[in-house]
């Protein structure tokens, strides 16, 4: 069973999904993709104990504070390239950025024979199903293009100002994924 509750955040109304132990889910309203994994509907239900360590993790995440993923049971639905992609992003420190390519180079050796190019990284890291947590807006293109956040643009530049990252030398794209 798939269940969910919301969260009031600085980047919009978050929906939290869980199995019932873990958190398999968490989505900005309105982002692309927004619960596709799940596969079925969700009962809004608050008092899972995945869901409160999850809030109090956003709580402190939005606070400006450091949050470490590995405090929440997380049980992202992919295969196991995404997989592999997802945990390179909960590698990348808070308040830094990291582009496409270098996630890819970091995948070279860890998934025998499956693609590690920027753009299939760039597939994985738009279908995460666990945004902020799973820090997928920390990647940014290797021209400093802020592009490819599945929650939107104005997010991602509001969940990295947050984070204090050093914005001059990045920029929104005139055309793009994340517009």
């Amino acid at each position: 069973m798939n269940y969910s509750t919301t969260y009031e955040s600085p980047v919009g109304v978050l929906t939290v999904a869980s199995d019932g132990e873990s958190l398999t889910g968490l989505w900005i309203e309105g982002q692309k993709y927004h619960g596709a994994a799940q596969g079925a509907g969700f009962t809004e239900r608050g008092g899972i104990p995945a869901f409160r360590k999850a809030k109090l993790w956003l709580d402190r995440y939005f606070e400006g504070r450091a949050a470490d993923a590995a405090e929440l049971p997380l049980k992202p639905a992919g295969g196991a390239f995404r997989q592999a992609v997802w945990a390179a992003l909960r590698e990348i420190p808070y308040g830094e950025v990291t582009t496409y390519g270098r996630v890819a180079g970091k995948m070279s050796g860890k998934s025998p024979g499956m693609t590690t190019s920027a753009r299939a990284v760039g597939g994985a890291v738009g279908r995460n199903p666990i945004s902020i947590i799973v820090p997928c807006h920390r990647v940014v293109g290797a021209n400093g293009s802020l592009t490819g956040y599945a929650g939107g643009i104005r997010a991602k530049i509001r969940l990295l100002e947050l984070e204090g990252v050093d914005m001059s030398g990045l920029f929104i794209p005139e055309k793009g994924t994340a517009l």
